[in-house]
Formats: structure tokens, C-alpha cells, sequence
């Protein structure tokens, strides 16, 4: 199995450690899972090896949080952030894959700790819930994903501009990552960065995130709710920070 994933049996068992923290906090937060892999996963691969694997975390945690169906969905805003994402995932793989790997570490880490402190802050752009922003926040989405994995940050920053309803919000929100991991997935075919290895490791790793994400939502305790989302983004700015402290200290 080892040989099969490219790892050795310490890699990979931090590596499912690390796959089952992020279910669980995607489960009771219902965000945050690719940024908090990333963000501890870095220690272990290099960004380009941990966002192909990413996808498969992603799609396991998607499968099973499904809430809202297409009735309650704006399909211009779903359909928008797709379509910038799917031209913007690309750009960012381009980068990472032309910048040294220290680099590349480097920028996941300062994009995760900027986008964890902007949405600390709530932040609040009224520009983005214009057509120019929907467009704008979909491309930046999909480039940050292709540098940290961690588009999905983006497009919660873009929801604070919206004035709709939360069921809405959360519907169109599941159609544009429905139909951008449908897409990325054959982006990441062509680009050669969802190698055989990539497939493995991101089956293996879904697994113990499946379990995280079950976890999650059991331990889920409405009345705290409020507390979840500031929690969990202090602890990625920690991430990112002793991540970037190891990187320049090396």
C-alpha cells in the first residue's frame, strides 16, 4: 500500500490523521476541510501533490452534507462561480506547477492565513454581488484553488456581499461545487496532475475523511454555532503561521 501511495507508513498515517481533523471540522462547520488539509498536509507533500487529492476529500465530504436541492438554488450565481472557476483552476495549477515547490508552499500558506483573516473580520465587499464580482470571485476561486486548494474560501467571502436567504445561499453554493468538481476533475486529467498516485491517495485519505465528516455532524451543537466558524479560522491562521514560520526557518 505504501509503495502503491508513494509514502512511507509515518506519511501516511499523519496524512489520514490530518484527512479525518479536516472531515470532522468540515462536518460541524460545514467549511474549511481543503483549507485545513492543506495547511497541515504541506508538512508532508508539496501543494502540487496535495490539491489533486484534495478533490477526492472534497467530493466525499460533498456526498455526504448534501442539504438543498436545484429548486432552491440561483442558478446565475451556482452556474457563475462555476464558470469562473473553471477558468481561473488552470491559471493557478499553471503557477504551482511553474514556481519551486518551497515557493509554492509558501503562497498556499500566506493565500490560506489572508483569506482565514479577512473572513475573521467578515469583511464585507459590496462590489462582489455585482455580475462583474460573481465573475471576478468565480476566477479567483478557481486560481486559489489551483495555488491552495482553498477556493472555497473565496467563494464564503463572496457570500457575505449577497443579500439572500441562507437556504438559497447554501443551494447555489452546492451547484457550483457539484458542477466545478465535475469539471476540475478532467482539468486536472489534462493538466497531469491527477496522476494514478494522486487517484490512490485521494481514495485511500476519503475514507478517514468520510468518517471525520459523520463525526462532525454528530458532534454539531446548534446553539454553539456561532463559535464554530471563529474557532476554526483562528486555528488555520495558527496552521498557516507555524507552516510559514518552518518554511523560512528551514
Amino acid at each position: 500500500m505504501t509503495e502503491l501511495l508513494n509514502l512511507g507508513p509515518a506519511e501516511l498515517t499523519a496524512l489520514a490523521g490530518i484527512a479525518f481533523i479536516a472531515g470532522v471540522i468540515r462536518g460541524f462547520t460545514g467549511f474549511a476541510l481543503s483549507a485545513v488539509a492543506m495547511t497541515a498536509a504541506v508538512f508532508y507533500l508539496p501543494p502540487v501533490e496535495i490539491i489533486p487529492m484534495l478533490w477526492w476529500l472534497e467530493i466525499t465530504a460533498s456526498v455526504l452534507m448534501i442539504r438543498s436541492g436545484w429548486t432552491e438554488a440561483d442558478k446565475r450565481i451556482g452556474f457563475g462561480l462555476a464558470a469562473g472557476s473553471v477558468i481561473g483552476l488552470p491559471l493557478g495549477l499553471w503557477l504551482t506547477l511553474s514556481i519551486p515547490q518551497d515557493v509554492s508552499k509558501i503562497a498556499a500558506l500566506v493565500l490560506i492565513s489572508a483569506l482565514a483573516a479577512t473572513q475573521l473580520a467578515r469583511l464585507r465587499l459590496p462590489f462582489l454581488a455585482t455580475r462583474v464580482g460573481l465573475g471576478a470571485s468565480g476566477l479567483t476561486a478557481g486560481i486559489t484553488t489551483g495555488l491552495s486548494g482553498a477556493g472555497g474560501m473565496v467563494v464564503a467571502l463572496y457570500t457575505l456581499a449577497l443579500d439572500k436567504p441562507g437556504r438559497v445561499i447554501r443551494a447555489s453554493l452546492i451547484l457550483y461545487l457539484t458542477v466545478s468538481l465535475c469539471v476540475s476533475f478532467f482539468t486536472h486529467l489534462i493538466i497531469g496532475t491527477m496522476d494514478a498516485t494522486a487517484i490512490w491517495r485521494g481514495l485511500v485519505l476519503a475514507v478517514p475523511t468520510a468518517a471525520g465528516v459523520v463525526l462532525g455532524k454528530w458532534m454539531f451543537i446548534p446553539r454553539y454555532e456561532p463559535y464554530y466558524k471563529p474557532i476554526c479560522l483562528v486555528l488555520l491562521i495558527a496552521l498557516a503561521l507555524a507552516g510559514l514560520a518552518r518554511e523560512f526557518a528551514t
